[in-house]
C-alpha cells in the first residue's frame, strides 16, 4: 500500500452516489481550526448535506458537520460553519466555468485524513439523476449482491 492510499479516515458521503453521477473529482484541501481536526480524527463529521458554493473566486463547503470537540472550550467551533477549501487557480477557474452549465454542481464525496495528518475533502463535478437512473442504480446494487452471496456460499 503507497502512502497516497492509505487513509487514517474515510468519512464518506453515500447519498451522493445515488444521488448524482461523477464527472470529475478533485482533492482539496481546507482551512480548519484544531477543534474542529480533533473532532474529524474521532470520525465526528457528516457530508450527507453537504455542498459547495463559489464566493468571489474562492471555492467553499456548506452543511459540512464535524462535531464540536467534546474536551473543547470556549474555543470550540461551530457545527456547520463554512470551511474555504484549496485548491489550484487553475483548478477553481475551471470548475467555476464548469458549475455555470446548467445542471452541474460541485459535490464533496469522502472527507479523509492523508498519512501525513492533513484532513483533505475529495470533491467531484457532480450532474443529478432522474429517478429512472436512481432505479438502474438499485438494481444494479441489487444483482451485486446476490452474485456477492452465490459467489460467497459457492467456496
Amino acid at each position: 500500500m503507497t502512502k497516497e492510499e492509505k487513509h487514517i479516515i474515510d468519512i464518506k458521503n453515500k447519498r451522493a452516489a445515488f444521488e448524482y453521477f461523477f464527472l470529475q473529482s478533485f482533492v482539496a484541501g481546507m482551512q480548519l481550526y484544531g477543534t474542529e481536526i480533533k473532532s474529524i480524527r474521532e470520525g465526528k463529521a457528516n457530508l450527507t448535506d453537504a455542498y459547495c458554493a463559489f464566493d468571489k473566486d474562492e471555492l467553499w463547503v456548506l452543511n459540512l458537520h464535524i462535531a464540536e470537540y467534546r474536551f473543547g472550550s470556549y474555543y470550540n467551533h461551530e457545527a456547520k460553519r463554512q470551511r474555504k477549501l484549496l485548491l489550484n487557480r487553475s483548478e477553481l477557474r475551471k470548475l467555476q466555468l464548469k458549475t455555470k452549465e446548467k445542471g452541474l454542481t460541485i459535490i464533496p464525496t469522502l472527507l479523509f485524513v492523508d498519512y501525513r495528518g492533513y484532513a483533505k475533502l475529495e470533491i467531484a463535478l457532480a450532474k443529478g439523476k432522474h429517478s429512472y437512473d436512481k432505479r438502474e442504480t438499485i438494481k444494479q446494487n441489487q444483482t451485486k449482491r446476490e452474485l456477492d452471496r452465490v459467489i460467497k456460499n459457492y467456496r
